[in-house]
């Protein structure tokens, strides 16, 4: 895992590992050179469906989820510490839903507009187990996680501290 300095000078203070493309700032690379040497890891079937299935019961639409086809796993690991400051996902070509996966502890998950960092946002508290699906108008809303809660954490995850984020996209590349 590594820790990542977000491009618009904010930071980052999570541990990422990526499946299906690697993420850099501001674009994704398969070659292996452009992150640690290591090769990306394939992005699973199984994780597809469960993208599949949060956006069609998100948005009541069989048809819709069936096209959804994320090929891109950003796994994120928050210590007690972490946090991730407002970003918007504007790496990917594709315009699909982005899906959030929570694991462990509870986090203060900031959603915002699309017009910028500023208000109007709301904070959400994100608990081990919450799906969070933005699409549509949303799709390219700021959003960060401003804390976590220590202790408030599932123990039945394995995890006995902190939290995996898994957020899957598509990224519209070939």
């Amino acid at each position: 895992m590594r820790a990542t300095r977000m491009p618009t000078g904010g930071v980052m203070s999570v541990q990422t590992v990526c499946l299906g493309w690697h993420w850099l700032p501001y674009r994704y690379s398969r070659t292996a050179d452009d992150v640690d040497g290591a090769e990306v890891k394939p992005f699973p079937g199984w994780l597809g469906d469960l993208g599949r299935r949060a956006v069609a019961a998100v948005y009541g639409d069989a048809a819709a989820a069936s096209e959804y086809g994320p090929d891109v796993a950003l796994i994120n690991y928050y210590d007690d510490a972490a946090r991730m400051g407002m970003h918007a996902d504007k790496d990917e070509r594709s315009p699909a839903p982005v899906v959030s996966l929570s694991i462990g502890t509870t986090c203060v998950f900031r959603f915002g507009n699309a017009a910028g960092r500023g208000r109007p946002w709301t904070d959400i508290q994100l608990e081990s187990g919450d799906l969070f699906v933005f699409g549509g108008p949303a799709r390219l809303a700021y959003h960060g996680v401003t804390k976590t809660l220590p202790g408030t954490g599932d123990p039945r995850t394995g995890l006995t501290a902190g939290r995996i984020n898994i957020t899957l996209r598509e990224s519209g590349l070939s």
